[in-house]
Order: structure tokens, then sequence, then C-alpha cells
């Protein structure tokens, strides 16, 4: 289990500066909280200062792996000069935008809107009420190349403030009254028009696979970033086509992700040593990447493999789920449970190092792969195209600046059982020697020193990776009996990873929920954050415990699924113009509320909303019809965006196919739970691909489960009592309410699914 250490490195002098930040527990904030800036956390107290000097705010949002923030740091937080003009002239803010992602949000808009791009560190100026006066991201310290640096911008904000303090806060005003009606999408129906989920799926497919690139997978150019709610897309296509008996473009779909999907696993995005992905990719063949490791991306690409080997029975994309689940175990997960955000790009080459460098704990020099190795050098070597000049060398983007010389990120360029081949041994044989060499290499890089551990708990990323760790314990059952699993993958039994689901859920629930007024926080760290859960915590958790319930936990679970939905639904929902807000607007300092709609590196809550709202009322009867008509409403919110940048959305795309999709397959399984023939039945009710299906299991001697359903779904309820017997599994596969016949073999039923 990994460790959550503090961020601070030790030292024996005593800190020259120590600041406000130092009382925080977000790692990012700890970080600087020993510059000579005199930095106050996002709150009343720098507000007030604001206030009482009448001087402007100078806000810098980022995160705790951020490169360019740390960057930022060194060149002018850390510079005497720098701080002595922050601190006479402004109050300086430092926000963690994982920890408050809601302040981020309404300052990441304005730059946008204001100069057509962003990104972090965010840096901007606000009046005293907090309204945006000017903004950027990265400055560097001095002018160079005709652009201002850091201390003139800093200079000319000054001067602004002082010569023309009521130009400034007008604009900003106007600027946020301007976002504020641009952000207030309301629905101007009841529902969307016939045929417009249907034509945004094939839109955004088409799209996609317009931008999709043959050579190495992936849709768009370098750099390139895995976005796993491009892949769910291409796959809910592809099931539709082959629903619509168009074979052939069903397979022409499946073989862009399966390209992308391998492409990955074999680039150096994929931490072969460790396991694990990395965030994005530099260049176009996935090879050298911005080595920082995010939880979000770890959760989402194992439903993508996940999806993909439930499709092909492939244990190439099974083995790849194994591998960041197995990671996620060995280094993100802490001693009860939780799961960590996040692991730092950057680290320092060699203990005492003054400075960190990215990339430092994850490449290899060929001499190193030498003395390590020994006999099997050159086979690894030739496996992971490793050489002695370095070989960050397949594309001109993979290394502009040679940062990398000598250095060697590890890809797979050809198949294993070619290279197999090549070295004349058995297949079998040459992948136990990458994994025995692997394993070498994984103990002498555990010496070096480590990149920093972000070990804040954020409630809605737990949620992407609990689905995960859920799912996994179901689908990867049907991998061929007597697999060989070979480091880092170390071969658990899939039903250890409902233990981790199960035990990730139970620590939210206990520290990070208040049973009295049914409401979350948004993460922890040496207990709660002062933020308040948001909607993408709600929606994200909401939906791990759904598949919590579904591949095997208990009722319970569900029960406080639909909990959950009642706060999201008090909290959130605009009741008159339809959708959630991105923020319950209790706090005057967040000035806007959003409708989140963008999917991007994680999906957006409204587009999980939808289909939690689909799945809750295939499960729940009483509030179906609600759910299904908030659910439409959501929809007829963004129908603009559905018409002309479905691109943008694409789970939202499915979320809407689904919803106006005939009713999915529900599955019943019923039987004593801890026998292990109930097991086979479920793992076989999940074995199949199929977004639009439910999965509902019944043990009738567990009198509160009974209870659950005779409260929630009355002929669910009978079903299962009518079709109980002692000895025996039963399962029945149903739609537009007709039951098959009652099934007793798992062949059976995966048959039916099929």
């Amino acid at each position: 289990m990994a460790d959550g250490g503090s961020p601070q490195t030790a030292s024996s002098n005593p800190p020259k500066h120590t600041n406000r930040l130092a009382e925080e527990h977000s790692p990012y904030l700890l970080q600087h909280a020993h510059n000579p800036v005199d930095w106050y956390p996002w709150g009343e107290e720098a507000f007030a200062e604001a206030r009482k000097r009448d001087i402007p705010v100078f806000l810098s949002i980022g995160y705790s792996t951020c490169h360019w923030c740390h960057v930022m740091e060194v060149e002018s937080f850390e510079d005497e000069e720098v701080a002595k003009l922050l601190n006479d002239w402004f109050v300086s803010i430092k926000v963690d935008r994982e920890e408050r992602p809601d302040v981020d949000k309404v300052y990441m808009t304005y730059v946008q809107a204001l100069y057509g791009g962003g990104g972090w560190p965010l840096s901007v100026f606000l009046s005293p009420d907090l309204k945006p006066l000017m903004g950027g991201t990265y400055f560097p310290p001095d002018d160079k190349f005709g652009r201002p640096g850091f201390k003139s911008i800093l200079r000319k904000v000054k001067e602004a403030w002082d010569t023309k303090k009521e130009i400034l806060v007008k604009s900003g005003v106007f600027a946020m009254e301007q976002l504020s009606e641009a952000l207030a999408a309301v629905a101007k129906s009841e529902k969307l028009p016939d045929g417009l989920p249907e034509r945004a799926v094939q839109k955004c497919a088409e799209q996609l696979a317009d931008s999709y690139d043959s050579k190495f997978g992936g849709f768009g150019s370098a750099p390139k970033f895995p976005r796993p709610v491009e892949i769910q897309l291409m796959l809910y296509h592809k099931k539709k086509l082959k629903d619509n008996q168009m074979q052939g473009e069903a397979k022409h779909d499946l073989s862009m992700v399966a390209l992308t999907l391998q492409s990955m696993a074999r680039g150096g995005i994929h931490d072969h040593v460790g396991g694990g992905f990395h965030r994005y990719s530099v260049d176009e063949c996935w090879h050298v990447p911005h080595f920082e490791k995010m939880l979000y991306d770890q959760g989402q690409l194992v439903n993508a493999y996940l999806d993909v080997f439930s499709l092909t029975k492939d244990v190439f994309y099974s083995s790849t789920s194994r591998d960041i689940l197995d990671y996620l175990r060995r280094e993100m997960i802490g001693p009860s449970g939780e799961i960590f955000s996040a692991e730092d790009a950057d680290s320092a080459e060699f203990e005492g190092a003054s400075r960190k460098k990215e990339g430092a704990f994850y490449v290899w020099t060929s001499q190193e792969i030498d003395d390590i190795l020994g006999e099997h050098a050159p086979l690894f070597k030739e496996h992971y195209y490793i050489k002695s000049s370095g070989n960050c060398d397949l594309s001109r983007m993979s290394d502009p600046h040679d940062e990398f010389k000598g250095k060697n990120v590890l890809i797979e360029r050809n198949s294993t059982s070619a290279m197999a081949s090549k070295s004349g041994k058995p297949l079998e044989e040459y992948l136990k020697i990458l994994g025995t060499c692997r394993n070498k290499l994984y103990d002498v890089r555990s010496k070096r020193p480590k990149p920093s551990l972000d070990n804040k708990v954020i409630v809605s990323w737990n949620g992407l990776a609990i689905s995960a760790f859920a799912r996994a314990s179901k689908i990867l059952k049907y991998e061929p009996e007597g697999t060989q699993y070979h480091f880092p993958i170390v071969g658990t039994n899939p039903r250890v990873y409902m233990e981790v689901a199960e035990k990730a859920a139970a620590f939210i629930r206990r520290n990070l929920y208040d049973e009295k007024t049914r409401r979350l926080q948004h993460s922890f760290r040496n207990g709660p954050s002062k933020a308040p859960g948001f909607l993408d915590d709600y929606a994200f958790l909401i939906s791990a415990l759904i598949d919590i319930y579904e591949f095997g936990g208990s009722t319970n679970w569900l029960a406080w699924a639909i909990e959950l939905q009642q706060t999201q639904d008090k909290l959130f929902l605009d009741e008159e113009g339809g959708g959630y807000f991105n923020t319950p607007g209790e706090d005057p300092s967040v000035l806007l509320r959003v409708k989140e709609d963008h999917d991007g590196a994680e999906p957006s809550g409204n587009s999980v909303a939808v289909i939690n709202l689909v799945r809750l009322a295939s499960l729940v009867a009483p509030a179906s019809d609600r759910y299904r008509r908030n659910a439409q409403v959501l929809l007829a919110v963004f129908e603009k965006r559905l018409r002309e940048t479905a691109m943008a959305m694409p789970l939202m795309c499915c979320g809407a196919d689904l919803l106006g999709a005939p009713s999915g397959k529900q599955v019943v399984v019923v039987g004593d739970k801890a026998s292990e023939e109930f097991d086979k039945m479920l793992a076989a009710a999940h074995s199949s691909y199929n977004p639009n299906k439910t999965v509902i299991h019944i043990d009738t001697r567990d009198a509160e489960e009974i209870g659950f359903w005779e409260e929630n779904n009355e002929k669910i309820a009978g079903m299962a009592k009518s079709n109980s017997a002692a000895d025996k599994v039963v399962a029945l596969v149903c739609q537009n309410f007709t039951c098959s016949p009652p099934v007793h073999d798992p062949s059976v039923l995966i048959s039916l699914l099929d």
C-alpha cells in the first residue's frame, strides 16, 4: 500500500519563510508554504485584507503534479524581488484546483473566453470583490521575445489599479455578467426532438473517425491525450451498428478502438515497469509522455480495456486492465482503503539533487539496463527499443529540446509473438523473461528518489476508480483458464477487486459523508476539506455505487446511491431550467454556477447524471418516471450543443441515445449469494458488452434484501420469490415486460444475452 507522506522534503535547516499555507492540508498548497510570497488560502481572511487595503488580489491556481506550476514557483514565487512586489501591491491567494474545482471553473472560463486558451498555472488578477481584471497562465519572470514577464505585468496591473481603477472594475463586472448570461443554458422544451440523439451519436462517431490516426491509433494529432469518453462513444456506436446488422461498419469501429488501446499499452505513455498510464504523449506515436499519473485516467482506462475484453475475449485487454488495477493497489491506496489522486511527473535524478527533472524516475540508460539485467539485457533492449544514444527519436516532437539525450523510454514497437519468434524462444518463456526483467528494474527504480505523491482523496476520482474495480471483479472471470500473468501484473483473484471497491466506498461514507444532512464533502487529507461535494462528486460516486451493486455488492450500496441522487437533485438541479449546476451555489465567493457539458479528460457531471438516471429508472420503480423526466429536461438544456458540437460531448450523446432507446435487457439472478454457482451466474450476466442492460441479483432468504425490493420494485421482488429454488441459481432475461423461461446454466444465459 502507498504511504501518504508529506510533500515537503526533509531538511536540516529551518525554512527562511513560512506563510499561512503551512496550516493547509492540500499537498499543492503545502509546496508553497515556504515561499517568500505572503500567500493566503482562498477564504474570507484574504478577501477582507484586500478590501481593507483596497488593493487587487493575485490569484494563482494549480495542482501538485503540474510541471509548469513547479517552473513558475521556482522562477517567480521563490524569488525575493517578485515576492516583494506581490506582498507590497497585492493580496496573493493560492488555490489547488483539485480541491476547489468550483473556483478554478470561474476564472478558467474567464481566461478562456477572453484569451481563447487556458491551462495551469492559472494566473488571474481580481478586484477585492473577486471580479476578474485580467489573467493568463504561465508567465516567465522577465521580458523575453517581446512578451512581458511576470514582474512587468505586476507593475502594469499596479499602475492600472492606481490610475484607472474604476474602468478596470467595471470591465470585470461586465465580463462576469456576460459570462453568467452565456452560461445560463435552460431547456426550451420538455425533451429532445425525435431522432436527435441517434443523429448526435452518428455525427460524433463520424467526426471521431475523420480524426482517427490509422498509423498509431488515437483520435486527433499530437500531443495525444487518452480521452476514454471517445472510446465509450465508438464502442456504443459499434453496438448500435451490430444491432442494425451493419457488421462491416461495426468491425471498423472496433478496429479503430483496438489499435488505439494497443498502441497506448505498447507505448511509453504506459509505465511498463510499474503499471498504470501517464497523462499524455507529446508525440503522435504514444512514445514520450508527460509523466504525471492521474487517478481519473486510470479508472476510466480500466473500463475501456474491460469493455474491449468483453467484446473480443482477447487477454491483451484484460491484462492491461489488471496492470492498471495492480498499480493502483501497489502505489495509490491508503491504509483505510482510500485511493490517492496523483503522482508527479518531476523527481530528483539522485538523492540531494537541488532541482527535479521531468521523467527522471522512469527513464533508463542502455548501460543501466546492461548492469541490472545481465544476460537478458540484449533481449530486453531489443524488445523495448533501447539504444545507447537514447530512444526518444521516433518523432521530431518526442524530444525537441534534447532533455532525454542518452535516455530511454520503454516502448514495444513490434508484437510480442514476433519478437519471441525472432529470439527463438517459446512465447511463454519469452514473456516470463520480460516479466522477471521488469521486476528487477522495478526493484532498482524503487530506490530512486520518488516523484511526490498527492495523497488527497477526491470523491469524484475515487468514484471513477471504484467503478473500475467493481466491474473488473466479474468481467475478468472470463479470462481463459490457465492465463499466465507477468510482472507488474500479479494475478489477483478478481474477487479481491470488489473488496478494494467496497473499502474505498466505505472510506468515503465514513469520512466524507454526513448521515444527518446526507451531504458529501469534496476531498480528504488529514481530515475533510472545507469544500462541499460538487456535482461530479455526487454523479461519479452514484455511478460507482450502482456498479458495486450490479457487479455483486449488497443493496445497501444501491440504497446509498438513491439517497445521493435525492441530495444531488436538491442541491444542483435547476428546477425551472433543467440540468444540473456544478456547485450548490451557497458560497458567495464563487461567482458563477455553470451547467457543465464538456466530456474531456473526465466526463461532465451532467453526462454521467443522465446515465445514472436511466440506470436508476430501470431499478427503482417508485421514482422511475421522475428520473426519466429529469434526464429528458437535462438533455433538452444541451440541445443546441448536441446538434452542433456532438464531438465535445461523446458521453452525453450515449446518454441521450440510451434514454430514447427501446427498453433495455434486465437480467435477474436469484439464488444463494454465498454459492459458487451464484458467482458464476452473475459473471455470466456481465460477460457481454451491452450498455443498455441492468443486472439485478437477489437472495430471497435475505429479509433485508427482499424488504428493499418490496419497497423499491415490487415486480422484481415478486419475480424473485416465484423463481426461488432451494438448491438452484436461476437467471431470467426480461425485455419489454416479457421474460425468458428461467435459466440454470451460465452458458445458456451468455447465449441468451448475445
